[in-house]
């Protein structure tokens, strides 16, 4: 896929502003410890990317404005931090999946967008800590419910109805800043007449 100068620019200033969510809220966010900071980080940067995508409507620069996002990812304090950067691709390409569910954008490809990118929170620890840093998989299984337990109230000894209701609420959490990105390009496509490619490409 090939881009013009113009949604080049869209895919880095949407990457930027995704990048600048991830190193300035997101941080904020770790030092105080909030509940659930990888589901809220993902769903507000997929967000932030689905609405890029009524600059550049074409297939692949939700991935690549994820592939920026990672790159500033690097600025962060504390230098290189490969679990969030590995995060962030997987979750732009997850959302480029969902939307090519539809050959038009549509409301419900954006909320399948952003359901997939989002449920990609509850298994990135398995995948970076459990099978990449050699922590095991079954102690990521039992962290994640003691987490699970703390944080929705839940006895531990629940294990199936919590690890269902922790991937469901990932799934709920990207659907509805799926949704929330489409009524944001929406309201920006009638007010805003400066984007005519976008318009001809989308048959809303």
């Amino acid at each position: 896929m090939r881009f013009s100068v113009r949604e080049l620019v869209y895919i880095g200033l949407f990457g930027a502003l995704w990048g600048a969510l991830e190193i300035g809220v997101g941080s904020y966010l770790h030092v105080l410890k909030v509940p659930f900071i990888g589901t809220l980080m993902a769903a507000l940067g997929i967000a932030v990317a689905l609405v890029g995508r009524t600059f550049v409507p074409k297939r692949g620069s939700v991935l690549f404005m994820g592939v920026v996002t990672a790159f500033l990812k690097m600025f962060s304090l504390g230098g290189i931090v490969l679990n969030p950067m590995i995060a962030i691709v997987v979750e732009s390409g997850l959302a480029e999946l969902g939307l090519r569910a539809s050959v038009r954008p549509r409301r419900w490809t954006f909320a399948l967008a952003g359901a997939l990118a989002v449920s990609w929170d509850f298994f990135h620890q398995f995948f970076t800590q459990g099978i990449l840093a050699g922590q095991g998989i079954f102690a990521i299984y039992v962290r994640t419910l003691e987490q699970g337990a703390r944080a929705l109230g839940i006895e531990p000894s629940h294990a199936l109805i919590l690890l269902a209701l922790l991937f469901a609420l990932r799934l709920v959490v990207g659907a509805a800043a799926g949704v929330c990105a489409w009524s944001l390009a929406l309201a920006i496509r009638r007010r805003i007449a400066a984007f005519p490619e976008a318009a001809e490409t989308w048959a809303l």
